[in-house]
Parts: structure tokens; C-alpha cells; sequence
């Protein structure tokens, strides 16, 4: 992977952007004192458990404490089936994976943590078992949020993230970057999401896009992802294939995808639609992260899949339905837009509609104002 030093000297037209960059990384300040002696730290953990979303989230933070500590060994706790969001990814050292809902898993990684010594645990996660594993890894600095549940088992407790950054609201990316800026890290450039694209995962792309008849080289994508994790999370299938029908009139090539358990949703985003649509339901997060390196535009559910489009550049359009916005939206470096259809109940837990039959904030988001945000990114992103 090129440093931004040698995208300026190799690329001139993006010398503004990158010199732009640089200049932010330089004057990054920490969010509080040193509240340790940052010349002993050998060895750094970052716990953070649950989704693809999450994980993507977290890399800023690993991106900052990798370089302010450059020599140092920086691992991260993941749990396992998503861990290879990170493959390749330069900003840690190792990543320990455990196996979700498994006791002798946990065991077996609160031994591991505890052998490999830590000098300092961050628990960006805050859940239960997060937190446990934290204090299991007997780190002489274990740091958390005192809104934990059970925050006495850290013995660093930052205030909030508002607190800290001195504002009401906070994205997910500057809560995680708060708590480890609050130790001493320098975290007020808000660096970007990434993701590292593997030789391999690009090659298994490139080879299935050709079987399927698409070239990459020469025909832009339009990746869109229908699915998502809860109801009031997932627009109409029927509205999707709408919007592929505008995406093939701008010669695009569409392409959807979704897991093997939503193939379902992929197979209905086909019937419904006159455009000519490839679905892939079998990718693995490496070969997702390949193929939206690609993407002309992602258009997609709020969902981990949108911020894995963020991450690598994509330029992105992202419907909500009951998420926070402020906190949940793509923390995007290419043009991009969220499209929310605001209720007095949103945002919520999302899990199901407390006040109506049917999640009304979700089916309520009229294809036209995605269509208007397709046009504007579309135009930006040039």
C-alpha cells in the first residue's frame, strides 16, 4: 500500500486531497494527557466484539494507535465469523478471534490474552463478556467508558464521548476514537475507515465478474445490497429494483448481493426488475471488500456491508430506516448520502416496531429521494 507521501509525488491531481491529509495527521492531538508513560508500552490490545459494522468502525482507532506507536505489538480481539473483514489489514499486528457463544472458547482467549501480557486493553465493545475479557487479560491498564456495566472492572474510566469531544452528538468512529484519545493517543484528525482490498480476494472477483460476463475495466458497477439485519432496517425489494432499473439506464452494470441465508431477497430484487441484475450470495467478506473497491456507486440498507463500502472508497448511498443516523451513517471519504424518512419515534432499537404494525420509518422512504441522492453522488463523485 502506497503512504500518502508517494500518492502526492506519483499522482500531482491528487496532491491537494493527499497534502490535505497529511496536514491533519500532523497537527492530530490527543483528546487528554499521557495518562501513562507511552515509551513503556510494548504490547496493546483492542477488545471489540459483534458485527461487520463494528469491526469496519474500529479501524480508525487501530489506525491511530498504530501511528502513534509504530513498534509496538497492536492486536485485536474479534469474534470469529467476521475477523476476515480484516484480512490484510496493515494496522494490526494480530487478530484473536472468538467463537460466538461458546464458553470453552472464552476460556480458552482469556488464557491466551493473559500469557501474551498486555501493557494496555481498550474495551471499545463494553458488553459483558468484552469487559470480562478485558480484566481476564490482566493488562496494567485496562480502559472503558464509567457508563459500563460493570465499568469497576477497568481501572482507567473515561466520561462520554459528547463529553470529550465537547458535543452532543457523536458517531460511532469518534466514540471509539474518544476513549483512546482520552489516554493520550492523537485522535483529532478523525481519521478515515479501511479496509486492506487481498491480492486473492481481487483476483476470485475479477474472475467471477468475467464468468458472469461483466468487465470491470470497462463497465462501471452499481453493487446494491437489499438485505439487512432486522425489518425496520429493510427497504422494499420491490423500491430496489426500481432504483436498478434507473442505476442500468446510466449504463451500469448492477450487481446485488446478500448472504446465502438472504438469497432469497437477491432472487426478488431479479423478478421484480427488467434490468439484468448478477446476484452473488456466496462471497466472503474479503471478496465483498474486493468488489465495492469497484463500485461505481453502492446504494444499500443500513447495514456492516455499507460501511465496508465506505471504508474502500465507494461512492454510497445508504437508506435508514430506525437507526441514528448521527451515529450509524457511513464515515465516508467519497461522496455519499443517507436517505431517512424522519418519525418521532426514530431512531429506536430496531429490533421491531414498537408503535406501528410495520416499521413505517423504513417503508415510508419514497424511491424518488433515493433516486435524487443517486444523481447528486453519481455527479460529485465525477
Amino acid at each position: 500500500m502506497k503512504s500518502l507521501r508517494e500518492i502526492v509525488e506519483a499522482s500531482p491531481q491528487m496532491r491537494a486531497v493527499a497534502m490535505h491529509t497529511l496536514r491533519s495527521e500532523e497537527s492530530a492531538q490527543p483528546l487528554g494527557p499521557a495518562l501513562w508513560d507511552w515509551k513503556s508500552v510494548r504490547r496493546v490490545l483492542v477488545v471489540r466484539l459483534r458485527s461487520i459494522g463494528d469491526t469496519v468502525l474500529t479501524t480508525p482507532s487501530l489506525y491511530a494507535l498504530k501511528r502513534f506507536l509504530p513498534h509496538a505489538r497492536l492486536d485485536i480481539l474479534l469474534e470469529d465469523w467476521v475477523a476476515p473483514v480484516l484480512d490484510g489489514f496493515e494496522n494490526v499486528d494480530n487478530i484473536i478471534t472468538l467463537k460466538r457463544g461458546s464458553t470453552a472458547a472464552r476460556a480458552r482467549v482469556a488464557r491466551h490474552i493473559r500469557a501474551t501480557r498486555y501493557d494496555v486493553a481498550y474495551n471499545l465493545h463494553g458488553g459483558t463478556t468484552a469487559t470480562l475479557l478485558t480484566r481476564a487479560s490482566g493488562a496494567r491498564h485496562r480502559v472503558g467508558y464509567s457508563s459500563y456495566q460493570y465499568a469497576r472492572l477497568h481501572n482507567h474510566l473515561a466520561r462520554s464521548s459528547s463529553f470529550l469531544w465537547g458535543r452532543d452528538k457523536t458517531h460511532s468512529v469518534e466514540q471509539q476514537l474518544a476513549l483512546i484519545g482520552w489516554t493520550g493517543i492523537p485522535v483529532t484528525d478523525r481519521p478515515p475507515t479501511r479496509l486492506a482490498i487481498t491480492d486473492g480476494a481481487a483476483r476470485s472477483i475479477s474472475a467471477r465478474l468475467r464468468a458472469a460476463g461483466l468487465d470491470e475495466t470497462r463497465i462501471p458497477l452499481a453493487v446494491i445490497h437489499p438485505a439487512a439485519a432486522f425489518d425496520t432496517k429493510q427497504w422494499a425489494t420491490e423500491r430496489f429494483a426500481q432504483v436498478a432499473e434507473s442505476l442500468a439506464s446510466r449504463n451500469l452494470a448492477i450487481v446485488a448481493i446478500a448472504a446465502s441465508a438472504e438469497s432469497h431477497v437477491a432472487d426478488s430484487l431479479k423478478r421484480h426488475t427488467e434490468a439484468p441484475v448478477v446476484a452473488f450470495t456466496d462471497l466472503s467478506l474479503p471478496e465483498v471488500t474486493a468488489l465495492l473497491s469497484q463500485a461505481r456507486i453502492f446504494v444499500g440498507n443500513d447495514s456492516g456491508i455499507a460501511h465496508m463500502a465506505a471504508a474502500v472508497g465507494a461512492p454510497s448511498v445508504v437508506i435508514f430506516g430506525s437507526s441514528n443516523t448521527a451515529h450509524w451513517r457511513p464515515w465516508a471519504r467519497a461522496p455519499a448520502e443517507v436517505v431517512v424518512e424522519e418519525l418521532d419515534c426514530q431512531p429506536c432499537h430496531g429490533y421491531f416496531c414498537e408503535k406501528f404494525d410495520e416499521p413505517e420509518c423504513i417503508k415510508r422512504v419514497p424511491v424518488e429521494r433515493v433516486l435524487g441522492s443517486i444523481d447528486r453522488v453519481l455527479r460529485e463523485s465525477g
